[in-house]
């Protein structure tokens, strides 16, 4: 009869400790990682790393030179990145989530990944939000998306004044712009738009107009009084920042009067969008 055997596990705490103990510990270290903007040496050890991770077991292949440079990956979170792969665990901070979230899907590690993603719905908030979301659409995290949008929704006015929304990538601010339940007035929203295309100009040196583009054809101008349309005509020839023939658009929704422009989104109300006596002739909710 073939002996069989028994797995039996030993106190798993300290095992744990005594692994963390070597995190950044340069005793019997055999690569060192320069890492981040602020070029901090973090010491390690290539047969943990090549294990527990096909980033590292690539990376660190015979002859590679120590020290090895990670200059995108800020120091902290690299440090987050080694704690999990020597214990299995990891403390996470609010303020450094979204780059140790950032360093496990570039890294391939899908359970910290997980964890960080817990851990984000669970700290979301106004001054976080935004930078949730263009992490979610830059690496095609579709859940963390709808939560992030779901949450600006509820507090479009508190979110649209955070620099986080002026840092918005316009990739990233299509999907809130083309929101229904946003909680915010059509003006609001315009302005907000606005001031992004400014600090977006600023920082990319291109006119107001041309870094509106991509994004600009979803604000519903069609919502707006007679008397606001005409004083944001007057702001954009001052300002180019909406094309001249949207506009035309919206004074063609007000001219028609017509119930079944609500099928177009340029004339559907949001959740916050403010009464005007004309959009009984563009909203079959006022029918």
């Amino acid at each position: 009869m073939e002996n069989s055997g028994l797995v039996v596990h030993g106190q798993s705490a300290p095992f744990s400790t005594a692994l963390r103990s070597l995190v950044n510990n340069p005793w019997h270290s055999d690569i060192c990682f320069v890492v981040g903007q602020e070029r901090q040496e973090v010491f390690a050890h290539r047969c943990l790393l090549a294990c527990r991770c096909n980033f590292f077991q690539r990376l660190l292949g015979p002859g590679v030179p120590s020290p090895v440079v990670l200059s995108t990956v800020p120091a902290e979170a690299f440090l987050a990145v080694l704690e999990f792969l020597y214990t299995n665990s990891v403390k996470l901070h609010r303020h450094s989530v979204l780059e140790v979230l950032t360093a496990a899907v570039e890294y391939g590690l899908e359970e910290l990944g997980e964890l960080c993603l817990e851990f984000v719905v669970k700290v979301l908030d106004v001054e976080l939000v935004c930078e949730a979301l263009q992490v979610a659409v830059s690496f095609g995290l579709g859940a963390l998306q709808e939560r992030c949008i779901t949450f600006i929704e509820a507090h479009s006015q508190e979110v649209l004044r955070t620099r986080g929304f002026l840092e918005l990538s316009a990739t990233a601010l299509l999907p809130v712009l083309r929101s229904d339940k946003l909680c915010v007035d059509e003006t609001e929203l315009i302005q907000a738009a606005r001031s992004w295309a400014r600090v977006g100009a600023a920082v990319l040196d291109q006119p107001v107009a041309e870094v509106a583009a991509p994004v600009v054809r979803e604000l519903r101008l069609a919502l707006l009084a007679p008397a606001e349309l005409s004083a944001l005509e007057e702001q954009n020839r001052r300002e180019p920042f909406i094309p001249v023939e949207q506009i035309v658009e919206a004074w063609k929704c007000h001219a028609l009067q017509r119930g079944d422009a609500a099928r177009s989104a340029p004339c559907r109300r949001r959740r916050g969008t403010l009464p005007r006596d004309h959009h009984r002739f563009l909203d079959f909710r006022f029918k």
